[in-house]
């Protein structure tokens, strides 16, 4: 009765792996067979572990990833692909996240750019940061909505506060200067102290003529390109392979 007492009181502490892992002890430990030592770090350990993986789940759920099966675990390295797998690896702690840099995916349709982006995303959230996906015409819009129902502030406050942003689909229509007013505001919110993903089939050295105002776009790639990594993914579209890894099936 008392060992189900302490479980119970366990589940009403919001303990509820360790209570899961003492019932599991009291059904097959006996009770000689471990130290209390040991019997008690296998219950925080549990309890640890439990809330680490919920709280992995909850920021890959506001994450909001296209790809939601994407890591990097599961990248392709074949050479026609053009990926560097030694920078791949040097990136994959995140730290640059927290130093507030960049990466820039840039690539033809179908050549893993998106892929590649959600799995860093995702490598992001395993790292503890808080991470968002965004298709850019998409943020724009909800930003020039914004502007008429008074929820632009809070969106550009969200968006601040993101360790890290992918914005996917960078560069699909010509930026009028509102929009592109828009974007260095979030640019600008970000440099230096957040990280961001962008994802493009439009090469870096077009991005100028990506924006009607020349005056922003020089703000805005002053800000962005020299303060990132790069990734230029090639080969033929991943979206006609029909070979069951998972880097074939879906890279955008």
């Amino acid at each position: 009765m008392l060992n189900n007492q302490t479980a119970d009181i366990l589940s009403g502490m919001r303990l509820s792996a360790m209570a899961k892992e003492y019932r599991r002890q009291l059904e097959y430990t006996p009770t000689n067979a471990l130290s209390f030592d040991e019997r008690f770090g296998m219950l925080v350990d549990s309890e640890w572990a439990a809330r680490k993986n919920n709280r992995l789940q909850r920021l890959l759920k506001e994450a909001n990833l296209r790809i939601t099966s994407a890591c990097l675990e599961d990248l392709d390295y074949n050479p026609k692909h053009n990926l560097d797998k030694n920078m791949v690896s040097r990136l994959a702690d995140c730290v640059w996240v927290r130093e507030g840099r960049n990466l820039i995916i840039s690539g033809l349709t179908g050549t893993g750019k998106t892929f590649l982006a959600c799995a860093f995303g995702q490598a992001a959230c395993r790292q503890g940061f808080k991470v968002k996906y965004y298709r850019v015409n998409r943020l724009l819009t909800d930003l020039s909505i914004g502007h008429g129902d008074g929820s632009y502030n809070k969106l550009m406050r969200d968006l601040k506060k993101t360790d890290l942003i992918i914005l996917d689909d960078f560069g699909m229509a010509i930026l009028d200067p509102i929009s592109s007013r828009d974007l260095l505001e979030v640019i600008e919110d970000r440099s230096g102290t957040r990280g961001t993903i962008i994802a493009t089939q439009i090469p870096v050295a077009r991005w100028h003529d990506l924006f009607e105002d020349s005056t922003i776009a020089d703000a805005i790639l002053d800000r962005i390109i020299h303060n990132s990594y790069r990734f230029a993914p090639e080969g033929d579209s991943k979206r006609r392979d029909n070979s069951p890894k998972i880097c074939g099936d879906i890279g955008a």
